[in-house]
């Protein structure tokens, strides 16, 4: 179902329903309570439901936890989202039926030689920033943010005759990275929910998963950059300048 909405879309529901959450923290705190108390009295009970007390707990818990669950009011909005998201999908899927078929697109194509390097592990479960449109000294970026669009780009410095470095952990919103044609590029990226497009090589969904490029003459060739980026929900960008 999320596999198909917009990234953009994903982002706006996040925030809608964090929103949500913070009214119903400040204005109606009492069912917040309610629920995390219920939460706790399920773990605790269920560390000991090989006693039968315990099993009475647990089962009192359990039901209460989940009635003040979907009773908050973030909760109730996420449902009706998901709701109206099935429907969309069901009426658009009845109008257009999805078909299947091989991309050939060469805009999705690498454009240059890329090494896919398998990642060790999977991945288990405010403002916009971009680099000045001048010339400026370069220094390694290692940045973090909660919401907002993040633009690197490394045309307008002069990258060292080593190994640059790029580190973002980001939560919500986009990166762009602009990479000059004569500078080695390595990129390891996480992400929850989004898109990715690394120097042509494009993935339509990344749910839960993680990618690793290098071009072909990284480990050789300097200068070179090594872009670290993990992201909750958001699209990233990789190009050439």
């Amino acid at each position: 179902m999320f596999k198909r909405l917009d990234t953009n879309y994903f982002n706006w529901i996040l925030i809608i329903g964090a929103i949500l959450l913070l009214i119903e923290i400040v204005f109606f705190h009492g069912g917040i309570i309610y629920a995390v108390i219920s939460g706790c009295f399920v773990y605790m009970s269920w560390k000991k439901i090989q006693k039968l007390g315990w099993k009475v707990v647990f089962a009192i818990s359990l039901v209460s936890f989940i009635l003040a669950f979907f009773n908050l009011l973030v909760v109730r909005f996420f449902i009706i989202v998901a709701i109206v998201i099935i429907i969309y999908n069901y009426m658009k899927s009845k109008k257009a039926p999805q078909t299947i078929a091989p991309q050939f697109s060469d805009e999705r194509k690498p454009k240059e030689a890329l090494i896919h390097v398998q990642p060790l592990f999977d991945e288990r479960l405010f403002d916009d920033l971009r680099t000045e449109d001048t010339a400026y000294q370069w220094k390694d970026v290692n940045i973090h943010g909660i919401y907002g669009d993040r633009v690197i780009d490394l045309s307008n410095t002069v990258l060292p005759n080593d190994t640059a470095v790029v580190s973002i952990r980001h939560l919500i919103g986009n990166i762009e990275i602009y990479v000059p044609y004569e500078v080695e590029v390595s990129i390891h990226h996480s992400s929850v929910f989004g898109r990715a497009t690394i120097l042509g090589a494009y993935h339509g969904q990344l749910m839960n998963k993680s990618i690793h490029y290098e071009t072909a003459n990284y480990n050789t060739t300097y200068p070179r950059v090594k872009i670290i980026t993990s992201i909750f929900s958001g699209d990233i960008e990789v190009k050439r300048v």
